[in-house]
C-alpha cells in the first residue's frame, strides 16, 4: 500500500473515530465494545443512504439535519426479533427448564430479557413463566438501549401476522384483538421495560432466575463478550438459566462458572 493510500485509511479511520464520539457524547450510546467491522457496515449504511462522501461529511449533515439522528441510532441497534423465535429453543424452555426454575422456587420467579428490541421475546417468555408460575409470581424485566423500540415493545400491540408465532393456546390466554393483536393486561403488569446499555451499565440489583441474551453478543467484540457473560453470572441465582442465542458461544472465565443444559439450543445453568 502507498503512503498516499495510507494517510486516507487513516483519515478515514479518524473520522469514523470521531462520529462515534460525537455519537456518545450527544446520544448517550457509546460504541466501544461493538466490533468495529459491524459499526463500520452500520454507519456506512447511512453515509450511502444519504449522499454523504465521508464519516466527517455524515458528522456535519448530523449538524445541519438533526432528523437524521434516529435513522442513525436505528441503524445502530440490533432490533430483530419474533415470538418464540427458534422453536426448538422455546420447545426447551417450556418443557424442561422452566417447570424446574418454578419448582425450586418459592417466591417471585425473575427473568431478565436482555436486548429485547421491540418485546416479543420478552412477552415470550413472560407468557412461559406466567403458565407455570402464575401471574402473581411472575417478573420479568426488559431491556434495550433502543427507545423507539422500547416505546413499541411497552405498547403490547402487534399485527396479527407476527402474532401468529405464537403457540395459539398462548394467544388465546395472553392477547386480544385479531388486527392487531393486544397483550392483557395481566401479563402486562407481569413485565416491564427499560433503557439500558449492555456495554456500560451496571446489571439490575436482582437475583435472576432466567437470562434471555440471543443474537445480540455476536455484534460485540469478544473482550466485550467475555465481561458480559461474568456479569451475566453475577446477576442469576445460583441455579439460574442463560439462553444465548444459536451462533453465540459461552466464552472467557465464565465458562466455568455454568453448564450445559442444552448446548446445542444455546441454554447453560449457572453453578459458580
Amino acid at each position: 500500500m502507498s503512503t498516499v493510500d495510507e494517510r486516507s485509511v487513516r483519515d478515514l479511520d479518524d473520522g469514523l473515530d470521531r462520529l462515534l464520539a460525537k455519537i456518545a457524547s450527544e446520544h448517550g450510546v457509546p460504541c466501544l465494545g461493538y466490533k468495529p467491522s459491524c459499526l463500520r457496515r452500520r454507519v456506512s449504511v447511512r453515509l450511502r443512504a444519504t449522499g454523504a462522501e465521508s464519516f466527517a461529511a455524515y458528522a456535519a449533515l448530523l449538524d445541519a439535519h438533526p432528523e437524521e439522528w434516529p435513522r442513525l441510532l436505528d441503524a445502530l441497534t440490533i432490533n430483530v426479533t419474533g415470538f418464540f423465535r427458534d422453536h426448538s429453543v422455546y420447545r426447551v424452555l417450556r418443557e424442561q427448564v422452566i417447570p424446574a426454575l418454578v419448582e425450586a422456587q418459592s417466591g417471585i420467579v425473575r427473568g431478565w430479557s436482555a436486548g429485547c428490541a421491540s418485546g416479543e421475546e420478552a412477552w415470550s417468555v413472560a407468557m412461559l413463566l406466567a403458565e407455570h408460575a402464575g401471574v402473581e409470581r411472575t417478573r420479568v424485566l426488559a431491556t434495550d438501549i433502543d427507545t423507539q423500540s422500547l416505546a413499541r415493545a411497552t405498547a403490547g400491540v402487534y399485527p396479527s401476522i407476527i402474532a401468529r408465532e405464537m403457540p395459539e393456546e398462548l394467544q388465546r390466554q395472553w392477547w386480544s384483538g385479531y388486527e392487531p393483536v393486544v397483550v392483557s393486561d395481566a401479563l402486562r403488569r407481569c413485565v416491564s421495560f427499560e433503557r439500558f446499555n449492555l456495554l456500560t451499565d451496571q446489571a439490575p440489583p436482582s437475583a435472576y432466575d432466567l437470562i434471555t441474551c440471543r443474537n445480540v453478543l455476536i455484534y460485540f467484540a469478544r473482550d466485550a463478550q467475555e465481561a458480559l457473560f461474568m456479569r451475566f453470572a453475577d446477576a442469576l441465582r445460583m441455579g439460574g438459566v442463560l439462553v444465548l442465542g444459536k451462533v453465540e458461544i459461552l466464552s472467557g472465565p465464565a465458562r466455568a462458572r455454568f453448564v450445559p443444559i442444552d448446548a446445542r439450543e444455546r441454554i447453560y445453568r449457572r453453578v459458580a
